[in-house]
């Protein structure tokens, strides 16, 4: 059973954590501290499938729920990322109707989709010891797309309206330069932009989330609706953290990572 999936159905708010470090000791840690969800970032953090994987086992035995985002929504991407376990994806980039019931398409098995039927090798059926495994995979599966341009802001209601997506993520950081403010996602348009994509997509039945490491602004956000709200950035926090000690012991001169105004 896909936990997540039932909480966002159920309209239980769910708080999570990125992580960046593409490491699997690292993702044991960020598990054991007590978050509803992490997201394996395959995007913008040096992730590969089999550092996906360790992480997935990293996190296998606590009650964190592992997300997965891929570097893009390629079917066969997808296919390798659903084999190794993982239950729901977060797919960058997603700016039309079109894309996004393609990417519902490559998590599904025929006749519903195009996913490839390879469970004798995959972790996720634990290689066909789950007899039911083909007939279930399906439900459980939980796709949400991230919409984080001015197009796909255009196209939100068509988006939100394809079946089988079952939540919107707002990213802040794109959506703001999308929007003419680059490096600037606490910037008031953009979070206007974002409050009103929530209402829309909440008003559709579907899961509204988005990424707020600023405190104010991920309780703002839940506030409005918000279903599943990413409140922190591992790499971030490890920068800040060492640079605090670093300028304890070392003087004003320690680095510090530029603090962030609503996203990374």
């Amino acid at each position: 059973m896909n936990v997540f999936k039932a909480a966002l159905q159920a309209a239980r708010p769910q708080y999570g954590l990125w992580l960046g470090l593409a490491d699997g000791y690292c993702a044991e840690i960020a598990a054991g501290a007590g978050f509803d969800w992490l997201l394996i970032d395959g995007e913008h953090a040096p992730n590969d499938l089999r550092s996906v994987l360790a992480q997935l086992q990293a996190v296998a035995p606590y009650r964190s729920h592992p997300i997965v985002r891929p570097v893009t929504g390629d079917t066969a991407v997808i296919k390798q990322l659903l084999d190794i376990g993982a239950q729901t994806l977060l797919v960058p980039m997603v700016e039309s109707a079109e894309q996004a019931a393609a990417l519902v398409a490559a998590t599904r098995y025929p006749p519903h989709g195009v996913r490839g039927v390879g469970s004798a090798l995959a972790r996720a059926s634990r290689w066909n010891r789950r007899a039911r495994y083909l007939h279930e995979a399906d439900a459980e599966v939980c796709l949400l797309v991230q919409v984080e341009s001015r197009r796909g802001l255009e196209n939100l209601d068509a988006i939100t309206a394809v079946e089988g997506v079952d939540g919107v993520f707002f990213g802040p950081a794109d959506l703001a330069a999308s929007l003419g403010h680059l490096g600037q996602p606490g910037h008031p348009e953009v979070r206007a932009a974002i409050e009103d994509g929530i209402a829309r997509v909440a008003a559709a039945g579907k899961a509204p989330g988005v990424l707020a490491t600023d405190e104010a602004l991920a309780r703002g956000y839940a506030a409005k609706g918000a279903l599943f709200v990413g409140v922190g950035v591992d790499t971030t926090l490890y920068a800040r953290a060492l640079g605090a000690l670093a300028a304890t012991f070392c003087g004003d001169g320690a680095a510090q990572p530029e603090k962030p105004s609503g996203g990374y």
